[in-house]
């Protein structure tokens, strides 16, 4: 994995940590102020999707090269 996806991944995964911390419990995991959390954890997680499929693409083209 190249070092661009590696630092990619690795802010991605800071994003999801951080806003599981800063959901509000004790108010209901899926209350209206916390949509913004969930949104922002969705987003990250689709692009860690996005962070591997590029490195599964530059692996093919490195192959066949």
């Amino acid at each position: 994995m190249k070092t661009l996806y590696k630092v990619f991944l690795v802010i991605f995964i800071l994003f999801i940590g951080i806003n599981l911390y800063a959901i509000q419990w004790y108010m209901g995991a899926f209350d209206e102020e916390n949509n913004k959390f969930w949104f922002s954890i969705a987003a990250a997680l689709l692009g860690i999707l996005v962070v591997f499929i590029l490195d599964y693409w530059s692996r093919i083209g490195i192959k066949k090269a």
